[in-house]
């Protein structure tokens, strides 16, 4: 993939951006977790975030889904001042996330938790079967979700912020823990999701499935952007270089 959002998958990137984050900075006793930081994306547009260990990368997801408040800076989510939002104002708005720990809904169905993601979202023109069906999970709709597997967790996972209608996703490390054919699958369900016009930041740590879906890297270090460019410029950059092999 390119730098350039102009390159996406199916010309579908917009002018204004999907997502607007300025200044963002969140301090936890003080010490400030993410400092400062800057980020645009586009509807069509896959953007990595990508750091060590302590970086600020899910720090950057719960703050922008509303888990925890900025310090300072503002979160825009298509054009709205989401500043500060909760999670479910988040949701209305257009922005979901998945979780690197997938959180459903144990004794219900498979069925029955897209149900509540689906009532409790923005009004789309889209049946669970379609979500389900997008995700992989089409057949096991009676299947009680802590009978899941990790994958499948994953996959449920994913169908519940699809089913709110989100402009907006955040995916957090999707790709960890799946077999070498399930990462091929995972990275053309992303690539799909954007080509549908949706903008995704993708927390990961896997450079195969990043190369695979990434339109352009960011790249985080004690919750500063250090890098923002194409997978492979990260790799001759010195900065990233020093980073992943413990110079910073």
């Amino acid at each position: 993939m390119g730098s350039s959002p102009s390159g996406c998958v199916g010309g579908l990137v917009s002018s204004s951006p999907a997502l607007r984050i300025a200044g963002l900075t969140r301090h936890f006793g003080g010490l400030p977790a993410l400092d400062g930081i800057d980020l645009e994306l586009a509807r069509g547009e896959v953007v990595a975030l990508l750091g060590p260990n302590g970086s600020g990368k899910t720090t950057l997801i719960n703050v922008v889904s509303g888990i925890y408040r900025p310090t300072a800076g503002t979160v825009e989510v298509m054009g709205r001042n989401a500043t500060g939002a909760t999670p479910q104002a988040m949701v209305k708005i257009g922005l979901n996330r998945t979780f690197q720990s997938p959180r459903p809904f144990r004794p219900l169905t498979v069925r029955e938790n897209v149900d509540v993601a689906l009532r409790h979202g923005r009004a789309r023109d889209q049946s669970r079967e379609e979500v389900l069906e997008l995700v992989g999970l089409a057949g096991k709709e009676d299947r009680i979700a802590d009978s899941l597997n990790s994958a499948e967790q994953k996959q449920l996972d994913l169908a519940r912020a699809l089913a709110t209608g989100p402009d907006v996703l955040l995916v957090d490390e999707f790709a960890a823990g799946l077999r070498m054919e399930e990462l091929d699958w995972a990275g053309k369900l992303v690539r799909t999701l954007a080509a549908q016009g949706r903008a995704l930041l993708v927390v990961e740590h896997l450079m195969g499935f990043v190369r695979q879906v990434a339109d352009r890297v960011v790249v985080l270090n004690a919750g500063k952007p250090i890098f923002a460019g194409s997978l492979e410029e990260a790799a001759h950059d010195t900065r990233v270089v020093e980073v992943f092999l413990g110079g910073g």
